[in-house]
């Protein structure tokens, strides 16, 4: 099926902020959300936000306006404060170009799913030493004794990640994982990311001249990562998935496309830690479509630094 995006690949590509201003492109963005506010809103918003990032505006338009509209659909804030999904530029070594590629936050996981009724309470937090109280010896389930001073607890270190939710009916589920063990997934799971040049980045041991190989978010914000991680594991093996959650899932990590006839297509050109099963892989992941670039800005399919990703929202 033709997209937009096809369409562009055979020309030189503008600027974004010249290409939304297109007469296919004003007409694609209209056709989709049908609102003339609406219409108006999105592009201010996916325009000023490619516009503060220099990295994105690298990438392919197509793929930019294909996955802000995949995040307008999930009816996720485009603000970056919030966190609930990101535009990542990475290279498309198949194609020879650079893709923007949707990556939904751990807080639009959240939003998603305290948004489809099912849940009275859902949260995940890191776990601070002493807190931990291992596990209840009648049913298995993990026991914790949170701090109460909060300005003491942010003083010590992180031994684990807990993500826990409660449906209306009162039915609850925690999930635990120890810093050791997500450790060990992010090294086994992630094309982008190794255990121990994470453990010389902490040290101070990587010299400047090659931090630029390091923009994975798991090296830029271990936490954020790990909280995505616990909280997809959990929904996706014991929450209620809404049919907005699902589609959300299934395009996260992925690159977007609008066809001809206005449906959002989406291509798992990268896939990232946060969606392998354990139970299902064996070993780690090949490196494929994704490569960083010198200047530190382009990812291997996950996200950069917070500060340097642009937060479209629906992302």
């Amino acid at each position: 099926m033709a997209t937009y995006n096809n369409q562009l690949q055979a020309q030189q590509k503008p600027k974004f902020s010249v290409a939304i201003t297109t007469k296919g492109y004003q007409s694609l963005i209209a056709n989709t959300l049908r609102d003339p506010a609406r219409v108006r809103r999105f592009t201010a918003s996916i325009t000023s936000a490619v516009a503060v990032n220099p990295a994105l505006q690298e990438c392919d338009a197509g793929t930019i306006l294909a996955g802000a509209l995949l995040g307008e659909s999930l009816n996720l804030s485009p603000s970056p404060q919030l966190g609930q999904y990101y535009l990542v530029p990475f290279k498309n070594r198949k194609a020879n170009k650079i893709d923007a590629q949707f990556v939904l936050g751990y807080k639009g996981y959240i939003q998603l799913a305290l948004r489809s009724g099912q849940y009275a309470d859902l949260d995940v937090t890191e776990i601070k030493q002493g807190e931990y109280l291992g596990k209840d010896s009648m049913t298995g389930k993990p026991k914790f004794q949170f701090i109460e001073d909060d300005d003491q607890r942010d003083a010590l270190p992180t031994v684990g990640y807990m993500a826990y939710f409660e449906y209306m009916n009162g039915f609850r589920k925690v999930l635990y994982w120890s810093k050791e063990k997500m450790m060990n997934h992010a090294d086994t799971y992630s094309k982008a990311f190794s255990r121990q040049k994470y453990e010389e980045l902490l040290a101070g041991k990587i010299p400047e001249s090659e931090m630029w190989k390091y923009s994975s978010f798991w090296y830029k914000s271990f936490d954020d990562m790990a909280k995505k991680t616990m909280l997809r594991q959990l929904i996706s093996r014991w929450g209620v998935m809404s049919i907005e959650m699902t589609k959300a899932l299934e395009s996260d990590n992925a690159v977007a496309a609008v066809a001809d006839n206005g449906e959002i297509l989406t291509t798992q050109e990268v896939m990232s830690d946060a969606q392998e099963q354990p139970e299902l892989h064996t070993g780690k992941p090949e490196v494929d479509a994704g490569q960083a670039l010198p200047h530190g800005d382009i990812s291997q399919g996950e996200p950069t630094a917070v500060e340097e990703v642009v937060d479209l929202s629906s992302l």
